[in-house]
């Protein structure tokens, strides 16, 4: 089977949902109309990675400050209980394309959030969700942790879908959760722009013998709203340079990674190409050694299929 993969590499409107959906929308309809089958965006693109802000948060204290800067984020992160949802639902539908989008989303029964991937199918909506069961370093402060009930993967018309955030992927029996599930398209939405991260998607994709698709935003200090400026004061101009990719079952890079610029990294994938790899190398297979290395999922769902 061969389809077209697109990933976004763009900023949202900062701190603002209504704006950035709209942005959504727009950019999905500009490359469903150039052919893409499945379209990602960047870890919480929506309603933007909070990069060099503190939310007023030290060991030991917190500021009024930062807890109204919380709550301002709070606001504007995605409900599954709201029109958001059936908002993105809709577009999937109307383009005809699978969508991967990265947001911070919010639960109604309680006041956590949690970075998220949301899977959405043109013909059955909302397939599910993967929240981060380990932010990384000061994430702590405005994400909790998920169960292992959010390690998930699909089966869909256009192959196995699963993957992980950003630095979740360093976290080897995670990516084994998706491996055991047999994932063809690897989704690592991430926040991380260094050259090390496409060395890791590189190796994520030999390893697993599937595709990788690792998508970042492109954002300056420039384009923070002029109210959130004075948070960030000692940041560099060029926060997020990007680096999205595309990686082949090989581990040899297809498309991109793209840096210092906003736009997309788009690519036609055959997933014949995975049976292939796995002549010499079956990470669950030939190459598993069951006999000496024993794998226990814990409060792991079964592959999700879309019937």
């Amino acid at each position: 089977m061969k389809l077209k993969v697109c990933l976004i590499q763009e900023s949202p409107v900062f701190f603002d949902k209504t704006r950035t959906l709209q942005k959504v929308h727009d950019l999905v309809k500009k490359y469903a109309k150039q052919g893409a089958d499945l379209i990602v965006f960047p870890e919480s693109f929506i309603p933007g990675y909070p990069r060099g802000f503190d939310f007023g948060a030290i060991i030991g204290s917190r500021t009024d400050e930062g807890r109204a800067l919380y709550s301002e984020y709070y606001n504007n992160s995605i409900s599954l209980e709201s029109e958001d949802l059936k908002e993105l639902e809709a577009l999937s539908v109307s383009q005809n394309v699978y969508l991967v989008i990265g947001a911070t989303e919010r639960q109604e029964n309680n006041g956590s959030l949690y970075c998220s991937m949301l899977y959405i199918s043109p013909s059955k909506g909302l397939l599910g969700v993967h929240r981060k069961i380990k932010p990384t370093g000061t994430e702590r402060i405005i994400w909790a942790e998920d169960s292992g009930e959010s390690l998930v993967t699909f089966k869909t018309k256009i192959g196995k879908l699963g993957g992980l955030i950003c630095w979740e992927n360093y976290m080897p029996l995670a990516r084994q959760a998706m491996y055991e599930k047999g994932v063809e398209i690897y989704i690592a939405p991430t926040a991380d722009s260094r050259e090390e991260w496409t060395a890791t998607m590189k190796h994520i994709a030999l390893e697993g013998r599937c595709f990788v698709l690792g998508c970042n935003q492109y954002f300056t200090k420039s384009m923070y709203p002029e109210k959130y400026k004075h948070l960030v004061e000692k940041e560099p101009e060029n926060l997020c340079p990007g680096g999205s990719v595309i990686v082949s079952p090989l581990g040899k890079i297809i498309a991109g990674p793209l840096f210092n610029e906003a736009g997309a990294v788009i690519a036609e994938i055959d997933l014949e190409e995975i049976k292939q790899a796995k002549l010499d190398f079956d990470v669950i297979g030939h190459y598993a050694r069951n006999d000496i290395f024993k794998y226990n999922a814990i409060n792991q769902p079964d592959i999700k299929e879309e019937l």
